[in-house]
């Protein structure tokens, strides 16, 4: 009774309490670090979506896609990074989460009035929903982002094909460049631009710059579209100026005061640096810059910390000691044939004194190239480890959305392989390289002397035009992946069972569990290939089966 006493009291109390404490509830749930949608400034949320897209785009092109690229191997963990194991699970939910900020950044730009902020707000959203496309196919566009405040329909949104997200990033690509025209602008956006501090010409280079991608991503599919497009921005730079020197880059630099504002790969916040010693420079990669004596290399990868002489006729012999190499003191470790770990010979060793890189399909790369006891996570010293510097969160390297080289080999191409009226293929192909070594710290002369190689050396084809494009393309790696699978080139063998690389990410699981209609639909208009079987999410949501970019093109495979 008396417990039953109690809980009445309590009940009749809390009711007295709802009813005269509401307002106070209501101030009380309003959250003081929070936004009031009705109050925001755009700038303070459009700095979020430049950040945000910042990183998504280079923990893509350094992580994983830099993988499937062979620009990097991983000799721990690296069944998502070395053969595509993505388990079904691609997750889009953070781009989406970036286009409903940018959202609110166009729609209160729309609403104040602000020409600046729409124009720049339609740049990312192309960015961002062109890379949806690009790496799923079909995906929520028209649709999307609606669920909030149209109606429970738009829960679940249909998808639109990748063409027409293609044509829809084109058409907010014009729309910007014509906001961004305007000769002067009733807003700023002050520190919240961390591209380019303010700088709209450089936002309607950037624009234009995007449209040149997203028009050579239609070369083999729509080229009439393609070949219209490239040339009416190049006959016309005073009404679509694009990006051509390094210093236009479309880049952040990281501040570095924790692992959010961090180069993806920084040791600082990392204390065990695993993400940062995971990463190999891939063999496919080293190779292709030894040949061409590129500079870069020094730039983007460590010397081994020890390598390997093997010494005949030494047996028992396995020891480290200083050597002098070139004027150079350096770690090398002598070993004898018979200690050669089981299964390998000479002919196994590498025993370049410089730089190693870890090859493919590898079922234990940790244990690569005689690494004693090679285990998971362990610290492999004969085989080259990225640069230094990529461990340090305040090393200065900046995360590249576009880039001078980029816009430079897509017009030497354009020129040289499609015969499109884009300039003269060879000034803009060693401009290209020019660029690129700008951008990692390398002197014109440098780049001078690395083109006139015969190995180098302008020769208009196609793949060598792609190749260079593939070797500047280092940390934003998702493009070289886009070019490969348009071109073919360069030629990369598929380090999974499939034989070669994918095509696509697989729609995420989340999706498939909560969209299953729309998403299933979806699925079943690409094209499957011999290859669709490979992979675990089925047929019809195969990484290898072909989106429309790819169909009936026969790239990059047949």
């Amino acid at each position: 009774m008396k417990i039953r006493n109690i809980y009445k009291i309590g009940v009749v109390f809390s009711l007295m309490s709802v009813f005269s404490c509401t307002e106070d509830l209501v101030e009380m749930n309003k959250n003081p670090n929070g936004a009031d949608p009705g109050t925001t400034n755009p700038n303070m949320v459009l700095s979020t979506v430049l950040t945000e897209t910042a990183r998504a785009f280079v923990t893509l092109g350094y992580g994983d896609m830099a993988g499937v690229v062979q620009h990097t191997q991983k000799d721990g963990w690296a069944g998502g990074h070395n053969s595509y194991e993505w388990g079904g699970s691609n997750d889009w939910s953070g781009y989406y989460g970036i286009l409903r900020n940018n959202k609110f950044v166009y729609d209160k730009a729309v609403e104040l009035n602000q020409p600046l902020q729409q124009g720049v707000s339609l740049v990312m959203k192309a960015m961002v929903f062109g890379l949806i496309a690009d790496l799923f196919g079909d995906a929520p566009y028209t649709d999307a982002l609606k669920g909030a405040t149209a109606g429970a329909e738009y829960t679940y949104p249909k998808f639109d094909s990748q063409q027409v997200i293609y044509e829809g990033v084109l058409a907010d690509l014009e729309e910007a460049n014509k906001l961004l025209s305007a000769t002067s602008f009733n807003s700023t956006m002050g520190s919240s631009d961390v591209f380019f501090a303010g700088n709209v010409t450089k936002w309607r280079k950037f624009a234009n710059s995007l449209a040149l991608r997203y028009y050579m991503r239609l070369a083999e599919k729509s080229p009439a579209v393609a070949k219209a497009g490239i040339e009416k921005i190049v006959a016309t730079p005073a009404t679509y100026p694009i990006i051509t020197a390094s210093a236009d880059d479309v880049a952040m630099s990281f501040i570095g005061n924790s692992n959010a504002d961090s180069w993806p790969s920084n040791a600082t916040y990392d204390t065990d640096s695993t993400n940062y010693r995971r990463i190999k420079m891939a063999n496919t990669f080293v190779r292709a810059l030894l040949a061409r004596n590129d500079p870069r290399m020094g730039v983007w990868a460590n010397k081994v910390a020890i390598f390997l002489q093997v010494q005949p006729g030494a047996k028992g012999v396995d020891r480290v000691a200083d050597t002098i190499v070139n004027g150079e003191r350096r770690r090398v470790r002598y070993l004898s044939p018979d200690k050669l770990m089981p299964g390998t010979t000479i002919a196994d060793v590498n025993q370049d004194p410089n730089y190693v890189g870890l090859p493919l399909r590898l079922s234990t790369p940790y244990a690569y190239n005689q690494n004693a006891g090679g285990v998971q996570s362990s610290r492999n010293p004969h085989v080259s480890w990225v640069n230094t510097k990529f461990s340090d969160a305040k090393s200065g390297i900046k995360a590249r959305i576009m880039s001078a080289a980029e816009v430079r080999f897509i017009l030497a191409e354009a020129s040289a392989h499609y015969k499109w009226n884009a300039g003269d293929a060879k000034e803009h192909y060693n401009q290209g390289i020019l660029a690129s070594f700008t951008a990692w710290g390398l002197n014109a002369a440098a780049a001078t002397a690395y083109a006139a190689q015969p190995s180098v050396a302008f020769d208009g084809t196609q793949s060598q035009i792609i190749t260079q494009k593939w070797i500047a393309s280092w940390s934003v790696a998702t493009e070289a992946w886009f070019d490969w699978r348009r071109t073919g080139y360069p030629v990369l063998e598929g380090a999974s069972t499939a034989g070669v690389l994918p095509v696509r990410f697989y729609y995420e699981l989340r999706e498939r569990n909560q969209n299953s209609a729309n998403t299933t639909a979806a699925a079943a208009k690409l094209e499957k290939t011999a290859y669709s079987q490979f992979g675990d999410a089925g047929l019809e949501n195969s990484a290898w089966s072909k989106p429309w970019l790819l169909q009936g093109t026969g790239k990059p495979w047949k």
